[in-house]
This record gives structure tokens, C-alpha cells and sequence, in this order.
């Protein structure tokens, strides 16, 4: 059954600049007030929302890169206890997104979400400078060798707050950021959409650039200069960001959340449910809900054959379940529109692409655990003074994104598209699959020159005992960048396409659960390795324990051999998945 005179009605809305406000601007049909134009300002509010992600990110990750040396170092914990709580750390800071993203899109609104978080975050940032400003707060320190005291419940206890004040950052600015910025340009006219595609890039740019500072400049000060003014710096940017995101708030443009999308999907599975013993529609185009479509914001969305059993949801089985009118259903839990059924059909196909991210983050993160510790035990001099601090390794792979992204966007980009005939040159999915395939070679190279680092520490004179009573291999770490720069440069084919992926496929009025999702992969990828840790740790501990306290008495080499063998794994289901996935919008009948 179709609703007359919907696919002309649904032509006039996509014509109209119809974008919501959260001033009080209501999205009905004919018979609601005119809406006023809604004034985009574009590039001129992307210095406060880029600023306060550039303030916002130099703070928090000059917090977060280091704190696998900070926990060690400050507050005593074994090195694997230590990669363990920070894989569950980030795990937990990468799947609060996804709270915060259903909250945004239900309720609150990106801009009110934005705002409660970057608060939340400053917050949590002074607690933690506070863990190592006030002396109370930490365990006093200790020399090499000797047996250093650990920290007791109560200082436990305010770094645990800090670090939930920092989740709760996270769940905010993580999936609002981008689409918040995003919504600053008019999708209706070229120029607004030309402007999204560049912002996507040049966002991303802006954010590896905080993240250079972050690892080089901070990191040094923590490590070289004391702990308090080391914390203490990422704070105060993140007090400027706070400042500069507020400053822009008569620039914004607010869309008003419509409810929770949430509650339509669990629709349209019930529905499916209570009419599954329905034989499928002949014709869906005929025999299908499918009323005049009336949202403001979400496109609509054609008929596809995929899933066909979720079409039941849409079959009117009798003239009860539509309302006088045939706009409506009489009961939503019991019929549904084609709409609601077709996105869907839009999540559950993007679920295994996405689920390969979550494989591929497994050996990204291991740039922020076990490559920080090989570069603890490893000659890190530059010249005969000047000592690299171990953290700050990963420079490399973030160095690397930042001069591949403008010479993609602006060199490759041209050429590819002769070559392919696309406008975006390589296609999202293409992109995604070629970053696998690099972390994949990454963890190889890691592999080849951890076997060589450990070789050289065994059998020629050591540089001197780390504070954790590991020898300092005479083998450079420089030894240690190609591999980060290759690690690095798969983030940028992947991450970047990751979020683009998500954000043009999934409806419009999920877009923040959209910039959710690739900080969900990351989550779980932080789960992951931190289950294979443990695993490993407890299986390989009673004799050679690979992950031992001590690198050289390890083998972390066959534990990165057994990530890349896990990496060609998912090589091959992403080619699968990339072969079955069918983009928004081609539909098949």
C-alpha cells in the first residue's frame, strides 16, 4: 500500500532548506507554520569548533599518551597490570561515545552535548595534574632498584575519578565533534557539500597536528621536566578550548534532536516478528507501507531486496493498522513504513564492515602499550644528550598522517579521479581495506625489529637498567619508525574513510551514533588486545613468558607475529564484506 502522492511530496522537502533548530522550529507538513531560513555560516564558525578540537585535543591526549609511563613510573604498577588498565581505559573511553551519541541524537542535541563534555573533560584533567601535584595523592617515589611502595586505595580512588570525569568527556566530544561541525554547511547547495567533503579531511589534519604537539612537546615536558607542569600545561588547553567553543555559540547552527532513533529499529523488528508467519509482498512497491515522507532531515530511502524477511514490518494485513488518512499507522509497534524498515536495513549492513575495524584497531593500539615499553628498552639518544621520551614514538605514525592527508587530498586526489572516474578517487571502502592491509604489513616490521632489538640486548654490552630493572638494548630506536610511519599511514587510508563510511550511509538523524562508531571499533580493539595480553601472559607465563616484566627475557616478537597473522585474517573477510556491502541509495527490486 502506498501513501498517494508520496514520492512528489517527498521532492518538495529535499528541495526546501528545511534543516531543524533547536529554537523551537517544528518540522510538520502543510499545515505548520513557515520555517525561517536557517543562516549557515560555514568556514566562519569552523575557528571555534576546530580550535576548541584542536585546544580540546592537545589537552586530553597530552594527558592520555603518557600515561602508560606515568603509572609505571609515578604510581608503581607492573608494566602488564599497567597496559591492561589502560587497554580497558581506553576500551571504556572509546565505547562511551555510543551513550553519548543515543543521548545527543534522542535529547540533548550535539551542541548541549558538546558543552556538558568539554566541561566534564577540564574537570577530569585537574583531578588528574592534581594525582601528581599533590604529594598526597601519589606514592612517594623510589630509585632503581630499590622496592618501590605502592599506591593505596584513597590515591587510587581520585586517579579512578579523574579518569571517569574523562569518559564522560569523551562520551560527548567524541561522536559530536564532526557532525557538529559538519552541520555548519548548507547541504543543499554545492558549495556547502563541497565544503563537508573538505572539512572531513582538513578536521583530521587539524587533529594529527594536536596530536604532534602532544607527543613531542608535552610528553617531553612530563617526562624531562616534572609531572605537575606536564599535566598541569594540557589542562590549561583545555580551559582555552572550553573558552573558544563558547565564544562561537551565535555562530552555530543547532539541529533539534527528534527523539530516540532507537525506538523505530526496535519497530520495525517487532513488527517483523509478529508478522513472520506472512507470506513476502509480490510487489513491495504496491503491497508495502509506504506513506508520504514528511522528515525534515532524513532522506528518503528507496525499496532494497536485502533482508527481505524485515519487509514483513511494512505488509498491511489489514485495514485496522493504518489510521484514517493513510499517513499513519494506528499502532507502530504492529506496522511500520518502508522508511523505517530500509534504514534498518542501512545498520545491519554496515555492521560487518564495521566489525573488521575492530581487528584492524588490535594492532593500532599497540603504538600507545608495548611500543612505548620496546623504546623504554631501547638506546633512545639523539646525539649524545638529548634522549627521546618513550612515548613519544608515536609522533611518527601521527607525522605520517599529517603529510599524507594533503598530499592525497590535494596531489593524488585529481589524478585518481581520472583514473577511476570517481570524484572521491579511491572509494571509501578501497581506502578502508588498504589501511588494513598496511597495519597488517606494520605489525610484521614490528615483529622483525623487536627479534632484533631483543637479539642485540642478549648478546652485546646494555646501555643500563630501566627503573622497571629491564636492559637497555644498545639497538637505536630509530629502528622503530618505519614502522610506526607505516602503522601511521594505514590510520589515514582507514580512520578518515572509517568515519566518512559512516557518516554518508547511516540516516541522518543518527549521524552522532555515526561519529560514533569508529571510537566504538576503537573500544572494542582495546578490549581485544587487552584480552590477548591476558591470554597470552597467563598461557606463556609458567615457561617462556612472551609479555614478560623484563622485554628481553619476552618474546613480544611472536606476540606481534600472532596480531599480523590475525591481520591477513581480516584482510580477507574485509575483501568479503566490501564485496556484498551495497551503498545507500543503489536499491535493487
Amino acid at each position: 500500500m502506498r501513501g498517494g502522492g508520496g514520492e512528489d511530496a517527498g521532492n518538495k522537502l529535499k528541495s526546501m532548506d528545511v534543516e531543524k533548530l533547536e529554537n523551537g522550529v517544528n518540522g510538520g507538513g502543510g499545515d505548520s507554520p513557515p520555517r525561517p531560513a536557517v543562516k549557515y555560516y560555514g568556514w566562519r564558525a569552523m575557528p571555534f569548533i576546530i580550535g576548541n578540537e584542536t585546544f580540546e585535543k592537545l589537552g586530553t591526549l597530552g594527558t592520555s599518551a603518557n600515561l602508560l609511563v606515568y603509572l609505571t613510573q609515578v604510581f608503581h604498577m607492573r608494566s602488564v597490570d599497567a597496559a591492561t588498565l589502560l587497554n580497558g581505559l581506553n576500551g571504556t573511553t572509546s565505547l562511551a561515545p555510543i551513550i553519548g551519541a543515543f543521548l545527543s541524537d534522542a535529547y540533548l542535541g550535539r551542541y548541549l552535548a558538546l558543552a556538558i563534555a568539554s566541561v566534564a573533560s577540564l574537570i577530569g584533567m585537574f583531578l588528574l595534574t592534581m594525582t601528581a601535584g599533590a604529594d598526597g595523592l601519589h606514592p612517594p617515589e623510589c630509585g632503581v632498584g630499590e622496592t618501590c611502595e605502592k599506591a593505596t586505595s584513597g590515591q587510587f580512588a581520585v586517579l579512578f575519578m579523574s579518569f571517569a570525569f574523562l569518559v564522560v568527556g569523551s562520551a560527548g566530544i567524541r561522536p559530536c565533534s564532526m557532525p557538529f561541525g559538519a552541520d555548519q554547511f548548507d547541504p543543499h547547495t554545492e558549495s556547502g557539500k563541497r565544503g563537508i567533503n573538505s572539512f572531513f579531511n582538513w578536521y583530521y589534519f587539524t587533529f594529527t597536528s594536536a596530536m604532534l604537539v602532544s607527543a613531542t612537546v608535552i610528553i617531553y615536558v612530563q617526562s624531562n621536566v616534572s609531572w605537575p607542569i606536564g599535566l598541569g600545561i594540557p589542562t590549561a588547553l583545555m580551559f582555552l578550548a572550553c573558552v573558544l567553543f563558547f565564544m562561537g555559540t551565535k555562530l552555530y547552527v543547532r539541529v533539534t534532536p527528534e527523539g530516540s532513533p532507537f525506538t523505530s529499529i526496535v519497530q520495525v523488528f517487532a513488527a517483523a516478528a509478529r508478522k513472520r508467519s506472512l507470506k513476502q509482498p509480490k510487489d513491495p512497491k504496491q503491497d508495502l507501507f509506504d506513506p508520504p515522507h514528511t522528515s525534515a532531515i532524513v532522506t528518503k530511502l528507496a525499496h532494497t531486496d536485502q533482508f527481505r524477511c524485515l519487509d514483513k514490518a511494512a505488509i498491511v494485513s489489514g485495514p485496522d493498522e493504518v489510521r484514517p488518512g493513510g499517513a499513519a499507522p494506528a499502532n507502530p509497534w504492529r506496522l511500520c513504513s518502508v522508511q523505517q524498515v530500509e534504514e534498518v536495513k542501512c545498520l545491519i549492513r554496515i555492521v560487518p564492515v564495521w566489525s573488521t575495524g575492530i581487528i584492524y584497531y588490535v594492532a593500532v593500539v599497540q603504538q600507545s602499550t608495548y611500543v612505548v615499553l620496546s623504546a623504554l628498552q631501547s638506546d633512545r639518544h639523539l646525539g649524545k644528550s638529548f634522549q627521546i621520551p618513550a612515548a613519544s614514538f608515536t609522533v611518527f605514525a601521527m607525522l605520517a598522517q599529517t603529510l599524507w592527508i594533503p598530499i592525497y587530498d590535494r596531489l593524488l586526489v585529481p589524478r585518481l579521479r581520472k583514473i577511476t572516474g570517481k570524484d572521491e578517487g579511491l572509494t571509501l571502502l578501497q581506502r578502508q581495506g588498504i589501511g588494513i592491509a598496511l597495519s597488517t604489513v606494520a605489525m610484521v616490521m614490528s615483529a622483525v625489529v623487536e627479534d632484533r632489538r631483543r637479539h642485540i640486548a642478549l648478546t652485546q654490552p646494555t646501555l643500563g637498567t630501566t627503573i622497571t630493572g629491564g636492559a637497555i638494548s644498545a639497538m637505536s630506536s630509530m629502528w622503530m619508525v618505519p614502522q610506526l610511519m607505516v602503522l601511521g599511514l594505514s590510520e589515514a587510508f582507514n580512520l578518515i574513510s572509517q568515519i566518512e563510511f559512516y557518516y554518508k550511509e547511516i540516516p541522518e538523524h543518527m549521524r552522532s551514533v555515526a561519529g560514533a562508531l569508529a571510537f566504538c571499533n576503537l573500544a572494542l580493539g582495546n578490549y581485544l588486545s587487552g584480552f590477548l595480553v591476558t591470554i597470552v601472559h597467563r598461557t606463556t607465563g609458567a615457561g617462556s613468558n612472551w609479555l614478560a616484566q623484563d622485554l628481553n627475557k619476552g618474546r613480544l616478537d611472536l606476540f606481534y607475529w600472532m596480531i599480523a597473522g590475525i591481520g591477513i585474517f581480516n584482510i580477507i573477510y574485509f575483501m568479503i564484506c566490501a564485496k556484498w556491502y551495497r551503498f545507500k541509495g543503489a536499491a535493487a527490486n
